[in-house]
């Protein structure tokens, strides 16, 4: 029995050191939420290429707890990733193989400290993130595809909003909003806007691609 035990603890111990030494960064500006899912409020967003603490990721969801600058949050794990062979690959799908503990989330599972109370069912999914061959194509498009838009354009979209919607996934530059999503045009640009998961992104008229992310 005693051998069984310390055979386990030192398996554990690996695993634990194995996660301790993975490098592992937010691939594109990445929000840090108070729980793991669209409706909590962000507390923070992790740069580009900013390298995180892992502590664990849920079984059944794509969220990692996360420790960013001292704070610790969740962030979506198809968006941590590691390098491996010159490539990014996205922690979540490969975290058995990367040895990732499993954890659990024991805090308010409705989401309801997102501001304004209880919000209503999610709504859909966002289309994108860098699983499978978005890894390699949305990491060079999504990392910097657009350029700030002009200040009068921002200031349109914060004075203006709209009902906001709550989708799977996260919000990132290059996610794409499915159909089902309404959006508004700003008047006199090229651009139209929503209001998702707690943040106004912005889209060229035409696309549903989001291009920038107003904070």
């Amino acid at each position: 029995m005693l051998r069984l035990l310390t055979l386990s603890a030192l398996l554990l111990a690996g695993a634990a050191h194995a996660q301790d030494q993975m490098a592992v960064t937010a691939w594109t500006d990445l929000n840090l939420r108070a729980g793991p899912g669209p409706v909590y409020p962000i507390v923070a967003v992790i740069p580009a290429q900013t390298a995180v603490s892992v502590g664990g990721c849920l079984a059944e969801q794509s969220w990692c707890q996360v420790t960013f600058d001292g704070q610790t949050g969740w962030a979506s794990g198809d968006y941590l990733t590691v390098v491996e062979n010159n490539a990014p690959v996205a922690i979540y799908p490969n975290r058995d193989r990367f040895k990732l503990k499993t954890t659990t989330y024991d805090g308010d599972t409705a989401g309801n400290a997102t501001a304004g109370g209880a919000i209503g069912a999610v709504a859909g999914a966002l289309i994108a993130g860098p699983i499978g061959a978005a890894v390699g194509g949305a990491v060079g498009a999504a990392s910097g595809a657009a350029s700030t838009p002009e200040t009068t354009v921002t200031t349109y979209v914060r004075d203006n909003p709209v009902d906001p919607i709550y989708l799977e996934g996260e919000v990132v530059t290059g996610a794409s909003l499915p159909e089902t999503v309404t959006l508004r045009p700003v008047p006199e640009t090229t651009y139209s806007y929503a209001y998702i998961n707690g943040v106004p992104v912005l889209v060229e008229n035409g696309q549903r691609r989001i291009i920038y992310i107003v904070r």
